[in-house]
């Protein structure tokens, strides 16, 4: 996609900031890149008809300094070693590709013709997928999260690079993003920069009228470096960051900015944000920049258009991952989930974390290690493990732009705060093509006595909406084990669930543990539990034992019923489905939200699919006040003895 670019024999010197300053020659060359830059993005989004050109403008400069001076390559956009440059405010877009397409990155005239069109790669908010661009953004405040899992993971990769991070001054009123601040001061990222573009305007106005933010000061009571300069002055921009790289801490630098700034009209007005200029104003904006007016044959390019129907595919590696060989548990052993999660994710952690070939393993916890089971790979393997405090939505972010720099990123916590409290960041990190293992613990009624505020009952609707995730909740300590291996060798984003109390260890009708002794975990297999052909029990984590209680009593009243472990909700195994709707009725059991679970899903696929059977949902209508897990699934009609009432009537009608 590269194409030629327009610096010649210059910045040779000044890559990566190695000169002591730009020549006159360079600084001759960034002035007139600004001013053609400009042209481009009136042109870009004129074109479309929408887009922020003030923005655009005022952080201009600070990307052609970057672009031109960092270690980043047109014609090797993947190189390993190249540094990374996240830009938070993705809706800068125009500024973006203006800078990139002038220094060959790709097509200029594509990038100008296409930009916002349907099927384009140039959408309206920076795309991982254009060649210079490290992160889609456009969720303010989540950019510098990204830059602390990018230079978090040249340090576990030993893969030396820096990371710059180009931010808008409205967003620091975001408390992500002073998350982020005191995570790379807490773990010493000196290896990244934030340069914030202060044009002390946003969409309704005055940045200190809006929501007064102390910006320096925040900086520095969190440790950071802070320096300021004029963000149009190319020199003093460069020789800023190139200070900052020789600094032992995180550094900002503040860049003065003005909004518009090279359109006397636009200039310090945020009305320009977000709108393209009019006819009459294009004109004058052109003459001021002293650019060709060729709207007209770039329109004949826009209108041609057409978007090709070959996919787009992100970047990813493959995991070297040995997952190791799984423990069994006998039912005297009495393993809970958590518990079997922990000792898998040690092992796990012992067999990859530092050894020559394989990927490394990092995971991440927001003050609940012990509850969580992640203390023991802390114990173990301390520099692979991140404390990150309450601090959810930073934690989640970061994770996932850690995991596609070739680190699997472990995400443990509580389900209301690991997928409830931060669902924007997930979703953000499924469109990237993240490689996050998310573990929900503390899911249901099951987590009992805290009340409704702790009861996740919502994750799998939640989860359902992002569509590159996969989900696992496993029925007992052993097939949490094989789940746990399973994950780690595969590219994506997984996630496994699980409650808060223990439950015992599944068993054959012999006795035998039936996740153990040669049992494959198989991601969208059901596991029959127990045979029978009146009717069908699907059911999954902590509620298949409650499950086998009600399938014994209903054996003894000669009423010989299927029950069947389906632990990938998301996925559900469809030839399953199949033989259940033709053996009767299917009572879907579980401890989740009755409208958005396992039940409606399947209910959704029988539709789908054809197939002519009655399909009963019990879950949870309401949310249920402190109890003991059983005293709410007593309450709440999911008790086994209501299980077993509701088939009776399904059999008897």
């Amino acid at each position: 996609m590269a194409v030629k670019d327009e610096l010649g024999d210059l910045f040779v010197e000044s890559r990566g900031f190695g000169a002591e300053a730009l020549t006159e020659e360079e600084l001759e060359k960034l002035k007139e890149l600004s001013r053609l830059c400009k042209g481009d993005i009136l042109k870009m989004t004129s074109l479309a008809g929408s887009g922020h050109p003030g923005g655009s403008f005022s952080s201009l400069d600070i990307y052609l300094v970057l672009y031109t001076c960092a270690k980043v390559y047109p014609h090797e956009p993947e190189r390993p070693d190249r540094d990374r440059i996240v830009v938070s405010h993705g809706h800068t877009s125009p500024g973006v590709y203006s800078v990139l397409a002038r220094l060959g990155f790709f097509s200029r005239e594509e990038a100008i013709a296409t930009f916002r069109k349907a099927g384009s790669l140039f959408e309206g908010h920076v795309e991982r997928v254009i060649p210079g661009v490290e992160w889609t953004t456009g969720n303010l405040g989540q950019g510098l999260s990204v830059g602390c899992g990018f230079a978090l993971a040249s340090r576990l990769t030993g893969v030396p690079y820096h990371v710059y991070v180009v931010m808008s001054d409205a967003e620091q009123a975001k408390g992500q993003v002073a998350e982020a601040r005191r995570f790379a001061k807490k773990f010493g990222l000196s290896n990244i920069t934030v340069i914030i573009d202060y044009n002390e305007l946003q969409i309704s106005g005055s940045v200190h009228e809006v929501m007064p933010v102390n910006i320096k000061g925040n900086y520095l009571s969190d440790g950071w470096e802070v320096m300021e300069v004029d963000g149009h002055d190319h020199q003093a921009l460069y020789k800023a960051v190139r200070e900052s790289l020789r600094r032992e801490g995180p550094v900002v630098i503040v860049a003065h900015t003005v909004m518009g700034k090279g359109v006397s009209f636009m200039e310090g007005d945020e009305e320009y944000h977000g709108r393209a200029l009019k006819e009459g104003e294009l004109a004058q904006a052109f003459r001021e920049l002293e650019v060709e007016n060729d709207r007209p044959r770039l329109l004949s390019i826009r209108e041609a258009f057409s978007a090709s129907n070959e996919p787009v595919s992100m970047p990813r590696y493959t995991p070297r991952v040995d997952p190791g060989q799984p423990f069994t548990y006998r039912p005297e052993d009495k393993v809970d989930n958590r518990s079997a999660f922990g000792k898998a994710l040690r092992d796990v952690g012992l067999r990859n974390c530092g050894v020559e070939g394989q990927t490394p393993i990092a995971v991440f916890d927001c003050d609940l290690a012990d509850s969580v089971r992640t203390s023991w790979f802390a114990q173990d393997l301390p520099s692979y493990f991140f404390e990150s405090g309450v601090s959810e939505h930073n934690t989640a972010t970061l994770a996932g732009a850690l995991s596609t720099q070739g680190v699997v990123a472990l995400f443990a916590d509580f389900g209301v705060f690991g997928i409830d409290e931060v669902y924007n960041q997930h979703r953000l990190n499924d469109i990237n093509g993240s490689n996050i293992k998310l573990i929900l613990t503390h899911l249901g009624l099951d987590v009992g006595q805290d009340g409704k505020t702790h009861q996740c009952i919502d994750y799998i609707g939640l989860l359902k909406n992002l569509y590159g995730f996969h989900l696992v909740v496993p029925a007992d300590a052993n097939q949490m084990d094989r789940a746990v291996r399973y994950i780690f060798t595969r590219y994506g984003n997984y996630a496994i669930g699980m409650g808060r109390s223990g439950q015992p260890i599944i068993v054959d009708e012999k006795g035998e543990p039936l996740f153990g002794y040669g049992y494959r975990f198989v991601y969208g297999q059901a596991d029959v539990v127990r045979k029978g052909d009146k009717a069908t029990i699907i059911t999954y984590g902590q509620m298949v034992h409650r499950a086998l209680k009600a399938w014994e009593t209903l054996s003894e009243k000669g009423m010989e019923v299927e029950l069947l472990n389906m632990s990938t909700p998301l996925h559900p195994d469809r030839e399953a489905l199949v033989r259940a709707a033709a053996k009767g009725p299917v009572i879907v059991y579980e401890d989740h939200n009755l409208f958005s679970g396992l039940g409606s899903i399947l209910s959704d696929l029988a539709v789908e699919m054809g197939l002519s059977v009655r399909i009963r949902k019990m879950g949870v209508k309401g949310y249920a006040p402190s109890g003991t897990p059983h005293e709410l699934y007593r309450m709440l009609g999911l008790s086994p003895d209501d299980l077993v009432k509701v088939v009776e009537e399904e059999i008897h009608g």
